[in-house]
Parts: C-alpha cells; sequence; structure tokens
C-alpha cells in the first residue's frame, strides 16, 4: 500500500509499505545506500542494502541521480537516528522518471541562478513549506468571507479602461481592438453588489509599475472585495476582521511548514483594535523624521516605511487629499479637500497591505470626478450606468496575498511569496 511520508510513523515495524517520490539526497557506504525520498508531506530515509534489496536494486540506487523519480517497495523500521524517526528498508526499487543529467543547483547558488531555475527550485522542502502556508492563508481567505455571509466572484482579466490610472496598464491586442490587463475586478464587483450585496475574489491582478521595491510585482494575487449599505466605519471594521482572523488561522494550520522554515508568525502583531490615523497626522510623522512632507504629497513605499516602523501592530491611514486618490472615492462631505478612504500600513516598516474606501454612489458626483481627473465618461459609460438604477452607498478594498505573507513570515521579497514572480525585469520561466 503506497504511503506518503509523514504516514509512515504511524506504521508498525515491519509493516510493507510503497513509497513514491524524489529523490532528494543519496549517500553510498559500500553495499548501503541511503536515499532521502521526498514528496509533497517532507522527507523520508530510505536504506538500500544488499541482502535486503535485490542487485538490481541495489545497482540503481547506487547511481540514480538527484531528482530522479522513483518507487520503494519495502518494511518500516523506526529509528530515532533517522530523520523523522523513521526509515524504510527497501527490497524492491523501481525508476519512474530518471533525472538524464546533474541536478543545476547546488548549495551556495545566488538568487540570480536560483529564480532563473525557479521551476526546479520550488522542489526544495523550504519553497514547498512556504507554498503550503500561502495556501493556507488563501484557505483562510475563503473561510472568513465565506463564514460572513460574502459570495466568491469571478470577474474579466481583460478589461476597456483603467481602474487605477493609465500609465499602468498592460496593453493587449484583442482581436484588432485595443484591450488590457486588469489593475483590479473593483468595477465588475461593484455590478454584483446590486445582486448579492457582499461579494469577495481572488484573482491575479496586473500593474505596469516600474517599482523595484521588495513590495512590487507586475502580476500579484489580488483579494478583493465590495460591500453594499456600508460606510467607512464598516470598511474599517470589514478589513481589521478579515487580516486578524486570516493571520490567526493561517498560523494555526501552518505549524509544520513553519517549524521547516524556522519561522514564527507573530500573532500578537494583529491583536484588535488596529491603530488609526488620518493623512494629516502621517505628515506629522514623516516630519519629524526630517521629510519635507506637504500636503498633497502621494505616500510611496519610502514613506508607507517609516509611518508603519512607529507602531506595533497595523496601521489604518485614512482621509488622503482628493487629488491622490482615485476618481471613484467619495469626497468626505465635512471635509471635500480629503477622501473617504483607508489604506492599512503593517507594523515594522512593511507598508501597504490593503487599499481601499468609500466608492461614489451619486450618479452627477462620479461624472464630476471622472472629468476632474481628465478621463473621457464614454470609457466607463456601463460603469456611470449603475448609479442610474438604484445606487446606493458601498465600499470596498483589495488586499494583496504576497505582501502579507511577506510581513508575517519575514520574507526578505514578495518575489519569495508566489510560484513563478513576475517583475519588471523577469517574466522566464
Amino acid at each position: 500500500m503506497r504511503r506518503r511520508a509523514e504516514e509512515l510513523h504511524k506504521c508498525n515495524d515491519g509493516e510493507e509499505v510503497e513509497v513514491w517520490g524524489w529523490v532528494r539526497n543519496r549517500r553510498r557506504h559500500g553495499r548501503l545506500v541511503f536515499i532521502d525520498l521526498r514528496d509533497s508531506t517532507g522527507v523520508v530515509q530510505v536504506a538500500v542494502k544488499g541482502g535486503i534489496a535485490d542487485d538490481e536494486s541495489l545497482e540503481k540506487a547506487s547511481s540514480i541521480r538527484k531528482e530522479s523519480a522513483i518507487k520503494i517497495r519495502g518494511y518500516v523500521v523506526h529509528d530515532p537516528r533517522a530523520p523523522g524517526g523513521v526509515e524504510v528498508r527497501c527490497t524492491k526499487l523501481e525508476v519512474i522518471g530518471e533525472s538524464l543529467d546533474d541536478y543545476p543547483l547546488r548549495k551556495g547558488v545566488g538568487a540570480k541562478v536560483l529564480y532563473d531555475n525557479r521551476h526546479l527550485y520550488i522542489r526544495s522542502p523550504k519553497i514547498t513549506a512556504l507554498l503550503k502556508i500561502r495556501s493556507n492563508l488563501i484557505g483562510a481567505v475563503h473561510e472568513h468571507f465565506r463564514s460572513k455571509g460574502f459570495y466568491e466572484v469571478d470577474c474579466p482579466t481583460i478589461i476597456t479602461a483603467a481602474v487605477e490610472g493609465g500609465a499602468t496598464l498592460f496593453e493587449v491586442n484583442y482581436f484588432g481592438s485595443r484591450a488590457y490587463l486588469t489593475q483590479s475586478v473593483q468595477f465588475y464587483q461593484e455590478a454584483a453588489i446590486y445582486s448579492l450585496e457582499k461579494v469577495y475574489s481572488v484573482q491575479p491582478s496586473f500593474r505596469a509599475e516600474k517599482s523595484r521595491t521588495t513590495r512590487h510585482l507586475t502580476e500579484f494575487w489580488h483579494v478583493e472585495a465590495e460591500l453594499a449599505f456600508a460606510d467607512l466605519e464598516t470598511l474599517i471594521n470589514t478589513v481589521e476582521d478579515l487580516v486578524h482572523n486570516v493571520v490567526i488561522r493561517t498560523e494555526e494550520l501552518s505549524e509544520k511548514e513553519l517549524k521547516i522554515l524556522g519561522r514564527k508568525i507573530r500573532t500578537e502583531e494583529v491583536e484588535k483594535p488596529f491603530f488609526r490615523i488620518k493623512y494629516e497626522e502621517a505628515l506629522g510623522i514623516l516630519r519629524e523624521h526630517g521629510l519635507d512632507a506637504e500636503w498633497g504629497i502621494d505616500i510611496g513605499a519610502d514613506e508607507e516605511r517609516i509611518i508603519s516602523s512607529e507602531f506595533d501592530r497595523p496601521v489604518f491611514l485614512t482621509h488622503f487629499p482628493r487629488e491622490v486618490k482615485a476618481f471613484y472615492h467619495r469626497l468626505d462631505p465635512t471635509d471635500r479637500r480629503v477622501t473617504l478612504s483607508a489604506d492599512l500600513l503593517a507594523p515594522r516598516g512593511n507598508g501597504e497591505i490593503v487599499g481601499g474606501g468609500v466608492r461614489i454612489h451619486d450618479y452627477d458626483e462620479l461624472i464630476e470626478r471622472i472629468r476632474e481627473f481628465q478621463l473621457d465618461p464614454n470609457d466607463y459609460k456601463w460603469y456611470i450606468d449603475l448609479r442610474r438604477f438604484g445606487s446606493v452607498p458601498h465600499v470596498g478594498f483589495g488586499m494583496g496575498i504576497e505582501r502579507i505573507l511577506k510581513w508575517i513570515i519575514d520574507l526578505p521579497h514578495v518575489r519569495a511569496a508566489c510560484l513563478f514572480p513576475r517583475t519588471t525585469t523577469r517574466i522566464y520561466p
């Protein structure tokens, strides 16, 4: 019976098993060969010994290359000297898929080599553990939203007009017409709330930003949500609950993987309530650090790092000036210089992980804001049309999966948080 690596410790001594996997390492000691065999659940030590395994199996084990796929038949022996305290004594080795060349990844190679060979590097136990944590985090996102009565929707990736600004659009030829890869599914979610009221999506977004920071990707996975009949306070509370619950749940689900990585999720950093400051207060923090922070500046990665370093929990930064937020943000009725917007910055200098705000629900105000940004209302005809038929106050936000992971497990760069990263300098493999 086939057993996975993580199941072997439950087997009795002498129990016959089959184990399938890939050769992680091989060590030869005469007529005894040790193979570290990995599968998706972990690594088990296999002993191929003359007199127990047949001669053909011993010969194969003695010459098998790293990362060859093999099937082992044998029996379980509990041995405290073996990794994980269990070993499989091989009676028969079968090669399923042989490595045709020596494996190109060796200890000490640089980051460029590792990312040029990302298709191979993801086989390492540490990257496997990281990808499992990512999977657990996304699972926790779905679990949270569904427990709160949200419906998942799938929105188009190919769009005809900018959501976040034309300068960061990837253009595509759509059967002779000009189209773009989506920067956000927000507009389609706004349409969906008139049917479902509370919706969310987990989809990729694309930004043609030439930013070369440790926090930027050109393709990233975006958790987005929109809520009908909601205000800024509802938005802030919704985001706070999401981040708190998702981080706690990810830590609960990832005990084994965190141990492999030697990391700990600081769950104390998501204790509620999170901090809240207005844009004007943030300018004061920047000035205290010697920056010339005048009203109207856009708070970018460097400024976010300074602000978030002042807090030991996430901090909501609210009420940005109207000129620095996109046209769809509603203006504060009590101070029309600012928008009803809220970004969430992660502590320890990690910066923005969530961006959101109150959407404009009034037809005339939306037209005015589109023109203020020197955009053509005809490009947004169907979006504007939503305000003509039963429009309601509503809010929405987006959260970056890779940025959340970078923060909670202290990754050096968001590119480490995804399977195959896309940056300004990398589109291969």
